[in-house]
């Protein structure tokens, strides 16, 4: 999986891609709290449920029907959030997190299709390093994670963001 962080930006660079006329801030942070949100699928070890089972770690909630139903939940309770849009775009933050699970290079995949299939995926390319869990963050190979993200994950996200900025200021006039 990827770290912490790292599920928290794609949302983020996508409302700043987007802009605050069509992602206000509340919105923003709400798809980044909803991208890092799938991975309190953990407490099912501590509560006996395996990895692999469809409520264990990277299984339903790394869906995208279950970030479609989160999303929906939340539209339901939170006025805000009640647009077609933003509804949209709780959903890909959410989504996100399996997609991106799905491009690192261990652990078990990303049961992206749940409750339809259960079966794990990986993408056909998996270049994004998996992020050690713990006191083992702080090595070599958590270094060598966030250069990972920092590469595969960061930089794309930053262009995203900058690429949306640049077309809506050439959109308003310069």
């Amino acid at each position: 999986m990827p770290t912490i962080m790292t599920h928290a930006i794609v949302p983020l660079a996508m409302a700043a891609a987007a802009g605050r006329d069509r992602i206000s801030p509340k919105i923003a942070i709400a798809g980044a709290v909803l991208a890092v949100a799938p991975d309190a699928d953990v407490i099912g070890f501590a509560l006996g449920v395996d990895y692999g089972d469809p409520w264990g770690h990277r299984g339903a909630t790394h869906s995208i029907a279950f970030a479609a139903m989160i999303a929906a939940v939340t539209a339901a309770l939170w006025k805000e959030a009640r647009s077609l849009f933003a509804f949209a775009f709780l959903t890909f933050a959410m989504a996100s997190h399996g997609l991106l699970d799905t491009l690192t290079n261990g652990g078990l995949g990303a049961a992206l299709w749940w409750p339809f299939e259960n079966a794990r995926i990986f993408a056909p390319v998996t270049p994004v390093r998996v992020s050690p869990i713990g006191a083992d963050f702080f090595s070599a190979r958590g270094l060598e994670t966030l250069v990972s993200e920092l590469k595969w994950i960061w930089l794309p996200c930053a262009a995203l963001a900058v690429g949306g900025l640049l077309l809506r200021r050439q959109g308003n006039g310069g």
